[in-house]
């Protein structure tokens, strides 16, 4: 989750490169939006570490590591002192997207880096390739061309075969006699991510739950109508494109009620995301029913399909007037009649007049009283400007991200149960005797893993929830899986443990903290940009996937193009097929990065665009052959666990570019014949 635009305006300044300084750098220049970067040749020795913006000093929050990211705080008296082991040229990598800055740490390698045998772009005539295929093949194997299904028989070391049409230029050359069950490997995972309710709306008895409905106007925050029915009816579809994991937004209860969407107020918005959960034991009614879960849950099973929750332990959702009417919390500047007559019989109903904005509706709210607010989670459960609670901190663990209620995941005091649950009859928590909120939270959402049998959590901020948290999180998931599958043996696709990735922003390819505490893997932020470098020449990929590939023999990273978070990745029409799906390490594709989902309106939130409907109507219309594209290598990516977890040999070769990967007994051959 990205934080909301209103949040980030008020760090305009973090944008400014000019503005961070470090004793020993030069000035720091900006290498995309949000982040710095700054070398210097440094000697060994023990130094003090700060940075200074706009005359604020900040320091790392944790003992200084190379090629960790570290947290940054105001300074205290005392700077940190960082040692380096030896000479040599030092880089500071500044990420300030999150709102809160963090900073990478790291020394020019005394090895040279993987070296491409790229040089230039290969250019392509059209015509057959002949290819010196000796190294990968035997004399006389007979390989396929997966994309086109043509055969050719390895004849003096050598094959000729002509690139489909639609291929791209591409040939995805393995034995003929591949054996189509190969085993699955997070490492080679393709995962599907939907924001469900965009994607299918399986059961429109469901779409107004809670007394939620369409604004009229270009319905950009509000509930669509996409459900867990929905998806179980495109799980075919999924099956054909090649998708084994599907990422699905949170599925609990989130706040009945909107908030002020944007930075202008020009739309409601409701928890449509699932960032803004409520109830962690309940399936919000929007998203369909129990049986509605466990259909989905055994059909993907069925054909392959792994199901991971998008999680969020670091925040709870807004305060709504719906939710303040109907859990019977907080307070309002109204009384008697004034509350009615303003508001409505239903307050959630409200919409702004004239010179008002949605976010108008806070002026009506008392968010000083504190008797009002205590009837809410209780202070043992957040922190938040309102009321008597604690105030949030600066710091990434206990900072209110875009001024939502941070849970106190940190204590180790008995909570309860959030204090408005007795008011909410609905709900299957139970107290629990000594439990804090992080034992709440994991125990429920570990109960999900027990009873459906899902497969694995996306963390969302990771990086604002203590470690330890996380740790716990997996502990539990883990053995809750364990327990299904043991019970549910006819069910239970593998014996593959719980898997676990997660968000946090700036990651790119490098084993941090986060492997040690339970995480699988980690979504990489680089990979999008490095992608769009190479949309006009795949074979730019080249170092950026040698170097992957050489990494990712130890861990694992969930690399993608487009994201609910970022933007739209549409460069290069179905070229960004190859992109993806040929990366080493587990994939994302975002729902219709196949088919061109096209950008939605946004208001005065931009990134609202990015989650637009499906558009099925283009799947089977304009958008066929992309699909059809995308199809072809995510299922040749699907037989191939060499593709994500192999190793990489770039090839020199007189026409194209190509590589073999290879892993364990499988190994492929993939040739990009050059521009046309």
């Amino acid at each position: 989750m990205k934080l909301a635009a209103c949040f980030l305006t008020l760090l305009p300044g973090f944008a400014v490169a000019a503005s961070w300084t470090s004793p020993g750098f030069p000035a720091f220049s900006e290498q995309g939006t949000g982040t710095f970067v700054s070398h210097a040749q440094l000697p060994k020795g023990t130094r003090p570490l700060t940075l200074n913006f706009d005359q604020q000093c900040w320091q790392p929050a944790d003992a200084i590591k190379l090629n960790q990211m570290l947290s940054l705080q105001p300074c205290s008296n005392t700077p940190p002192q960082w040692r380096l082991f030896r000479d040599g040229e030092y880089t500071l990598q500044l990420d300030t997207r999150s709102g809160t800055p963090t900073l990478m740490i790291s020394i020019q390698n005394a090895v040279e880096p993987v070296a491409s045998l790229v040089r230039e772009c290969p250019k392509w005539d059209g015509l057959p390739l002949t290819l010196d295929v000796s190294a990968t093949f035997a004399e006389g194997a007979a390989v396929r061309d997966y994309y086109s299904q043509q055969i050719a028989i390895v004849k003096n070391g050598q094959i000729t075969l002509q690139p489909a049409a639609t291929s791209n230029g591409l040939l995805l050359l393995e034995r003929a006699e591949t054996d189509t069950s190969a085993p699955f490997d997070w490492h080679n995972a393709t995962v599907y991510f939907v924001l469900t309710d965009r994607f299918e709306n399986g059961d429109p008895s469901n779409d107004q739950s809670y007394g939620r409905h369409k604004d009229g106007m270009a319905e950009i925050g509000t509930f669509h109508g996409g459900d867990l029915r929905g998806l179980t009816n495109k799980l075919d579809y999924l099956q054909q494109l090649g998708v084994n994991a599907l990422w699905i937004s949170a599925p609990f209860e989130q706040i009945h009620g909107w908030v002020g969407g944007g930075t202008k107020g020009d739309f409601p918005h409701y928890a449509y995301h699932g960032y803004y959960t409520q109830d962690w034991t309940n399936l919000d009614a929007n998203m369909g029913s129990e049986a509605d879960l466990r259909t989905l849950v055994d059909s993907a099973h069925q054909r392959g399909i792994r199901i991971l929750f998008d999680v969020v332990m670091n925040h709870t959702g807004y305060a709504t007037l719906a939710d303040m009417q109907e859990y019977q919390f907080g307070a309002l500047y109204l009384s008697g009649d004034e509350v009615k007559k303003t508001l409505g019989e239903r307050w959630n109903d409200w919409k702004p007049a004239a010179g008002q904005t949605w976010h108008s509706f806070n002026d009506y709210i008392n968010f000083s009283d504190k008797t009002g607010w205590d009837k809410w989670w209780g202070k043992n459960w957040i922190r938040t400007d309102i009321g008597d609670y604690d105030n949030p901190g600066f710091d990434d663990l206990t900072m209110s991200l875009a001024f939502l209620p941070d849970i106190k995941t940190e204590s180790t005091t008995a909570s309860g149960l959030p204090v408005f649950y007795k008011n909410k009859t609905d709900t299957h928590a139970k107290i629990i005797d000594g439990f804090t909120p992080r034992d709440y939270l994991t125990h429920w959402l570990s109960q999900w893993v027990r009873d459906y049998g899902i497969d694995g959590f996306r963390v969302d901020t990771a990086k604002h929830v203590e470690l330890p948290a996380w740790q716990q999180l997996k502990t539990e998931a883990s053995a809750a899986l364990h327990e299904w599958k043991k019970a549910n043996p006819d069910k239970a696709l593998d014996d593959k443990p719980f898997w676990m990735t997660g968000e946090a922003w700036g990651h790119g390819v490098m084993q941090s903290d986060y492997y040690r505490h339970g995480f699988d893997a980690m979504i990489n932020f680089d990979y999008q940009e490095q992608a769009a470098k190479a949309v006009d020449c795949l074979a730019q990929m080249d170092t950026t996937w040698q170097q992957m590939a050489e990494k990712l023999q130890d861990f694992n990273v969930l690399s993608y193009l487009s994201s609910h978070d970022t933007r739209l990745f549409r460069e290069g029409g179905d070229k960004a097929a190859e992109l993806l799906l040929l990366a080493p390490g587990a994939v994302q594709i975002f729902y219709g990065d196949e088919s061109s989902r096209p950008f939605g309106p946004t208001g005065s939130d931009p990134l609202q665009g990015t989650r637009s409907d499906m558009n099925w109507q283009d799947v089977s219309g304009k958008s066929a052959a992309s699909v059809a594209h995308w199809q072809k290598i995510s299922q040749f990516r699907a037989r191939h666990p060499a593709i994500g977890a192999g190793k990489q040999t770039t090839l020199s070769l007189k026409q194209g570019y190509g590589f073999v990967r290879e892993h364990g007994d499988d190994k492929v051959l993939v040739i990009w014949a050059g521009q046309q």
